[in-house]
């Protein structure tokens, strides 16, 4: 191996070597500098906020107060069932007496006395409702109900079975004129009455019926008294009217009503004939209201009659003095007006009958021909 070779291996050994130690003194001193610095890494630092105090001037709400709680009352104990009295059922309305002369229906309540009229006397003095009893107890029953004033009672004559055939004359509410005839026929026997009513209108040579009234019963002391009324109309069916004088009730036919018989109670046949026996009974009877509960079709209606005078008509009779009776309609009702003219010269028989309709017709009755039958025939 050459001398001159080794020198420079050692050189470049050496210089190796100081080579790497000043690389170390190098990492050592950057490592030193670095761990006396403070680190470089912030965090991100917010923005400073601004807050500015504003005063409010609205009054805070006061909290409504609270109640204390209550205590809950106890249930009150149950009340006990006590069972009512027993009531005894209505006396049976059949039997009850007529609490006045009027056509009111049994199904019709009375009216309650008026609220503003003035007291009445004992009201006054302490003898209403609760009246003063012995040893100073007060009574709440009512007191009983005073006794309807008694009809007005009559004195009849029958009149003598007959015919009465009578001129009709009918003027519609249009002025429309109608003829025609009628005839009022009734007989009188031991077991009773029977009457008949036909009414009908002349066309051309024709003879039309328009109504056909049946009526029978018995008579006593109140005149007529009507058992069983027919009524035909032309172009209607056959009605019939019940008095049913052994219950004390009066039915119909063609409809549910019932009313109480009153005394001297007559059916639209009978009437006429009503009045013509009271005339015979005493003509003195022939003032103030003759009152009467007369049996129709489907209903019963008060029918009130006044003495209007004493009049001359012409009939076929020739002029006869009458007496004049009117049925005025009542306020507010639909009835007609209904006029009697009753001849004393022939045994007060009814010789003119005229209907005044609401709605203006006017039908005319003029007795021209009366024949007098035997009584019982």
């Amino acid at each position: 191996m050459s001398t001159a070779h080794v020198p420079n291996r050692r050189r470049r050994q050496l210089a190796f070597g100081a080579l790497t130690v000043l690389l170390h003194a190098l990492v050592f001193d950057w490592f030193g500098g670095q761990l006396g610095q403070p680190s470089t890494r912030h965090a991100a630092t917010p923005e400073p906020v601004s807050a500015q105090l504003v005063r409010d001037d609205t009054p805070a709400p006061v909290p409504e107060p609270v109640a204390p709680p209550q205590p809950q009352p106890e249930p009150p104990p149950p009340v006990p069932e006590i069972k009512p009295d027993p009531v005894p059922p209505p006396p049976d309305p059949v039997a009850d007496p007529v609490a006045d002369t009027g056509a009111a229906s049994l199904a019709e309540p009375a009216a309650p006395p008026a609220a503003d009229g003035p007291a009445s006397p004992a009201a006054a003095a302490g003898q209403g409702d609760a009246a003063a009893a012995p040893g100073g107890v007060q009574s709440s029953a009512p007191p009983p109900p005073q006794a309807a004033p008694a009809p007005r009672r009559y004195r009849v004559d029958m009149p003598p079975p007959a015919d009465i055939t009578l001129d009709v004359v009918r003027t519609d509410a249009d002025g429309t004129k109608w003829n025609g005839d009628a005839l009022l026929s009734w007989t009188i026997g031991p077991d009773g009455y029977k009457a008949r009513v036909e009414a009908g209108i002349r066309v051309v040579f024709a003879h039309v019926n328009l109504l056909t009234l049946t009526s029978e019963g018995k008579v006593g002391a109140e005149g007529f008294m009507p058992d069983l009324m027919t009524e035909k109309r032309r172009g209607r069916a056959l009605t019939a009217t019940h008095f049913g004088r052994d219950i004390g009730l009066m039915t119909f036919s063609a409809s549910q009503a019932r009313y109480r018989i009153v005394p001297y109670a007559q059916d639209k046949a009978t009437l006429p004939l009503q009045l013509a026996a009271i005339a015979r009974g005493d003509p003195q009877q022939l003032t103030g209201k003759l009152e009467f509960q007369i049996g129709e079709d489907r209903d019963a209606v008060d029918y009130t009659f006044e003495v209007a005078g004493q009049e001359e008509i012409e009939t076929g009779l020739g002029r006869l003095a009458t007496w004049h009776l009117v049925r005025p309609p009542k306020p507010g009702s639909y009835h007609s007006r209904l006029e009697l003219w009753l001849a004393p010269a022939y045994g007060w028989y009814p010789v003119q009958i005229r209907n005044v309709e609401a709605n203006g017709a006017v039908t005319t009755q003029t007795a021209s021909k009366i024949v007098t039958k035997n009584t019982g025939s």
